[in-house]
């Protein structure tokens, strides 16, 4: 999901039972249903279970107590650049604790939005490309193609 699905997620949208998160409004001007893994399923119900109902009204008339996540995309986005800044200073530490260079490049263009494409890269080894469109929610295979990088001995080893 994009950081914006993710922070305006409602807890009327997620279906624990059947294991997805409806998204009335994509970026592509569609609904899309994406599949929950039973890990996300886990954290969802452990939020659902430690939640506290408040009723602070939002601007756009939905409560807070309706999120799933009390944070706006602002603040993930900020809160993702301090996470790979002290990422990349460990790296660094531990580079010159051994004595090694640190790898100048290393996390230097990290971005929130990178998690998806790695998510889909990640999914793209496991389901077929139709399937893998309706995980991601892309209208077009053509775009998923990007994420798509089989290793030829792994395609090999699929033939008769």
């Amino acid at each position: 999901m994009r950081g914006s699905e993710i922070v305006s997620l409602l807890w009327r949208h997620v279906d624990l039972n059947r294991c997805v998160v409806r998204l009335p409004s994509t970026k592509n001007g569609n609904a899309h249903h994406v599949p929950l893994s039973s890990r996300a399923i886990g954290v969802r119900q452990a939020l659902k279970d430690s939640y506290d109902a408040k009723d602070n009204p939002t601007e756009d008339g939905e409560s807070d107590a309706d999120r799933v996540f009390e944070i706006r995309s602002d603040a993930v986005t900020r809160a993702f650049e301090r996470a790979v800044a002290r990422a990349r200073t460990i790296h660094v530490d531990e580079c010159w604790a051994a004595k090694l260079k640190p790898d100048g490049k290393f996390l230097t263009d990290l971005r929130f939005h990178d998690l998806r494409y790695e998510a889909a890269s990640r999914l793209a080894s496991i389901f077929p490309m139709h399937e893998l469109t309706k995980i991601t929610g892309h209208k077009d295979p053509r775009v998923l193609m990007r994420y798509y990088h089989p290793r030829a001995e792994d395609l090999a080893k699929k033939l008769p």
